[in-house]
């Protein structure tokens, strides 16, 4: 499928993202791990204006979902906490059952992540039972859509337009000697990755890791995640690793409906 394909069928939508984007984004960033976090970090993490983030704090403090303390720095309040319990206990069953199968089938470390933004974030991490090794990785840690072999599957199903608003505003930013830092090579992979169904992290975020991943699209065809299939280089070859697409392909199509 080319970019233009991609683009009509998701529909275009800012990179900037609308009011309740913005909004969500700045909820994310205040719950997101070393909090409490100063409202320039806040603003930072959001990708959005200053007074735009301090409005939408404002608004999330009076209504309990954010706790501002007494140094003005902003942490969870008491209204997200309930419903993160709440959604922690109404979790389906089955989430964690195709994770395990997932898991079971490549005997490799699992990940699951939503899409916000300019990034993903962690939801879920079943580590390898068989492998010796553990990652860096963790719940709740963000990371750059153009380094990860989830961040890549979804920007394959992005609108085109959309992905070069994200690297006007955000650059490439290289993590290893193996990233891609080109807007020219990040669309010719993003090309393939349409093409056969998942993208692979050969060492582009952490040196040593080797992923494949594959999006998760929403009703409309739109990515809201990704799950993905973690390694290590000296272990598992880059053949080896994409031997697992079909079960990741599977995996992915049997979350869409639950996320």
């Amino acid at each position: 499928m080319d970019e233009a394909a991609a683009g009509g069928r998701a529909g275009r939508t800012s990179a900037a993202g609308s009011a309740l984007e913005k909004s969500l984004r700045v909820l994310e960033a205040v719950a997101a791990p070393g909090g409490p976090h100063r409202l320039a970090d806040v603003t930072a993490a959001a990708a959005v204006p200053k007074s735009s983030a301090f409005r939408i704090l404002a608004s999330l403090v009076e209504q309990g979902f954010v706790h501002q303390e007494a140094d003005s720095r902003y942490g969870v309040g008491p209204r997200l906490r309930g419903l993160s319990a709440l959604v922690d206990a109404g979790e389906p069953a089955s989430v964690g059952r195709i994770l395990g199968e997932l898991r079971r089938a490549t005997g490799q470390t699992v990940h699951l992540a939503l899409h916000s933004g300019r990034t993903i974030t962690y939801i879920r991490k079943l580590e390898s039972e068989e492998q010796p090794f553990r990652t860096a990785s963790r719940v709740g840690m963000r990371m750059p859509l153009h380094t990860t072999a989830i961040g890549k599957s979804i920007l394959a199903m992005l609108p085109a337009e959309e992905v070069r608003e994200l690297i006007d505003a955000t650059g490439l930013p290289r993590r290893t000697p193996h990233t891609l830092t080109t807007a020219r090579a990040l669309h010719a992979q993003l090309a393939a990755v349409r093409a056969q169904g998942f993208a692979v992290d050969d060492e582009e975020n952490e040196p040593t890791i080797r992923c494949i991943g594959a999006a998760i699209l929403g009703p409309t065809g739109r990515p809201v995640g990704g799950v993905s299939v973690t390694t290590v280089t000296f272990l598992v070859s880059r053949e080896e690793i994409e031997a697992y697409a079909p079960a990741l392909r599977t995996a992915a199509e049997a979350l869409a409906p639950l996320l």
